[in-house]
């Protein structure tokens, strides 16, 4: 896997309490993620995805960049009977093509990039329904909301955590790692 694997947008979270993006040309991405993105930081709060700690604990950020593919959306759009679903509404940090089933690349899969920049995925980014509550409202469609979370169940890319800083950017070309199975 890796052949054609490209990134077609790179986007940024940087408004306060909105996980909605914005398309910026490329991104400069250090050990705690994208500076200026909401999800920056090595830390972040527990929250109810860690069954384990108190909430609001501080832990490791798995949660730095946000990864989805155009495959996906495609599929997710479909389930929804819409004609695209923008990686915006969705809060990525990158929408990425030729992956079908990005959402199932396994923890500890290395995403690399031209410069050397390096990202593990940390595992699947579960659909909920801000996303949905973001389509509803951009789509002018009361009832939508409901539809994301079923729609987008296994397709709803990746969250990585940055191994390696430097830059992405769109255009770029990615070598997918997978791990190997130990045995």
């Amino acid at each position: 896997m890796g052949a054609g694997v490209v990134v077609k947008q790179v986007l940024l979270a940087e408004e306060k309490g909105n996980f909605v993006t914005r398309e910026v040309p490329s991104i400069e991405v250090q050990l705690g993620g994208i500076p200026g993105d909401r999800h920056y930081g090595l830390l972040r709060p527990a929250d109810s995805r860690q069954k384990i700690y108190s909430r609001g604990t501080m832990i490791a950020n798995r949660r730095q960049i946000s990864i989805v593919s155009a495959e996906e959306c495609a599929i997710i759009a479909e389930n929804m009977g819409l004609p695209l679903i923008k990686p915006q509404w969705l809060g990525a940090n990158l929408l990425i093509s030729g992956i079908e089933k990005l959402t199932e690349l396994p923890v500890g899969t290395r995403l690399l990039f031209p410069d050397g920049t390096g990202l593990i995925c940390e595992g699947e980014n579960l659909p909920c329904i801000a996303p949905g509550k973001v389509i509803e409202e951009a789509i002018g469609h009361a009832g939508l909301r409901s539809k994301f979370v079923p729609a987008a169940r296994k397709r709803r890319g990746i969250v990585c955590s940055v191994e390696c800083e430097g830059s992405i950017k769109t255009g770029d070309s990615v070598r997918v790692m997978k791990v190997k199975a130990e045995g």
